[in-house]
């Protein structure tokens, strides 16, 4: 058993101050530390110093490792431009990422304080690498394929590689499926895919950029000459509204950049939750994802990373301050502390993970972090731990210490 005192703690919802929280495997009490040095006079005790920080592990629910060996090899600006450039380069960089480039990507995520992950996997190749990963991750299995004729086949490919998530399945990993798009994944394989594993958490990237809503609403834009030329298909296999019916069940939809009024009305009724990748979104050219409209239908969002392909780390620090920025509408200590939300309580309840908040029964996935000096009021330490925040001091899973 451990204790640690803090005298300030975010628990996942909001900022608190002057508790400790008891902890073995599993979260068995927070109250103030003289409560607890009472019912548990065995335990380990830290206390930690007024500039330090008590808050749940973070949660990074959106990001491929598969291309996690790209530093410049890669262009961007606009989403044709680093699509073509991935195609030209796309073996060069799977076959460069092995297992310490796998490696190196978890480790920096649990030196930023990243707990648990969710990884989309388009070929495999980072089954290993994830399964043994200190942090929990959620492995999602991608099935991408637009031929009609080649349905089979890649339901066949897709099933083995799913078969192998399962085999290695356990508490801390945890097989998804992904669907890389609606514009990329025929109605009939995405039908076969989710009747065949009805339970699967989904994630699917979603109304990315102003090429794909081109392409779906009107079949015309940039993406034409890519589809004609590359894949003999003159017309969209699926209509976005097509595409959201056809999901069983709540789905991580990532980017929604270029959702409308109506389709986010009807990810609201569907009860699916946006993972909002802001720095992505800006190499890639694909515009601002409107959080007020998502605020105003209650849709729950998240911040994600995306890969090192579209992005310069896989620290959800520095995606929180670039999202701050970005937003600069919103209330700004307001902001900071629903970031923090973002990538706790609520990446965790989306991820159906037992974790994200500082709560009796909750696994003991913790960390701690230092500002340079204590803050001076509850309301602005959310905005301070953005601002000083790369790394952290601490991190524990399950209780059991790792950084």
């Amino acid at each position: 058993m451990t204790i640690i005192a803090a005298h300030w703690l975010f628990d996942g919802e909001e900022v608190r101050q002057n508790l400790a929280v008891a902890f073995s495997e599993t979260i068995e009490e927070v109250a103030p530390l003289e409560v607890l040095e009472t019912r548990y006079p065995q335990a380990e005790i830290l206390r930690l110093a007024p500039e330090e920080v008590l808050m749940p592990g973070l949660v990074n629910p959106h990001l491929h490792l598969e291309f996690g060996a790209n530093t410049t090899q890669l262009r961007y600006g606009d989403f044709m431009t680093w699509l073509q450039s991935v195609i030209t380069k796309r073996d060069e960089l799977i076959e460069a990422c092995k297992a310490a480039c796998y490696k190196r990507q978890i480790d920096a995520m649990l030196r930023s304080g990243i707990t648990a992950f969710g990884a989309i996997s388009s070929y495999g190749h980072d089954l290993r690498a994830c399964r043994a990963a200190p942090q929990r991750v959620v492995f999602f299995s991608e099935i991408i394929g637009s031929q009609p004729a080649a349905v089979d086949a890649l339901y066949a490919d897709f099933t083995q590689r799913m078969e192998a998530a399962l085999e290695a399945a356990s508490s801390r990993f945890i097989p998804g499926v992904a669907i890389h798009s609606p514009y990329s994944v025929h109605p009939v394989l995405l039908k076969k895919v989710l009747g065949t594993f009805p339970t699967a958490l989904l994630s699917a990237h979603f109304m990315e950029s102003p090429a794909e809503a081109a392409w779906l609403r009107e079949g015309s834009g940039d993406f034409k000459p890519f589809f004609e030329n590359f894949l003999n298909q003159s017309a969209p296999l699926q209509s976005p509204e097509a595409f959201l019916e056809a999901l069983d069940r709540p789905t991580l939809l990532t980017h929604a950049v270029q959702a409308d009024d109506g389709l986010l009305d009807t990810i609201a009724e569907a009860g699916h939750t946006i993972v909002h990748c802001p720095r992505s979104n800006r190499l890639l050219g694909c515009g601002r994802l409107a959080l007020e409209k998502l605020r105003e239908r209650r849709i729950p969002w998240l911040l994600g990373t995306d890969g090192l392909s579209s992005n310069t780390s896989l620290n959800l620090w520095e995606e929180m301050r670039s999202a701050m920025m970005l937003h600069r509408q919103a209330p700004l200590e307001a902001f900071a502390a629903d970031a923090l939300r973002s990538v706790t309580s609520r990446a965790a309840d989306a991820l159906n993970l037992p974790i994200g908040r500082l709560k009796k029964g909750k696994l003991a996935d913790i960390v701690t972090l230092t500002l340079p000096n204590a803050p001076d009021s509850a309301e602005s330490l959310p905005l301070q731990l953005l601002l000083h925040t790369k790394t952290v001091q601490r991190l524990y899973i399950e209780g059991k210490r790792h950084v």
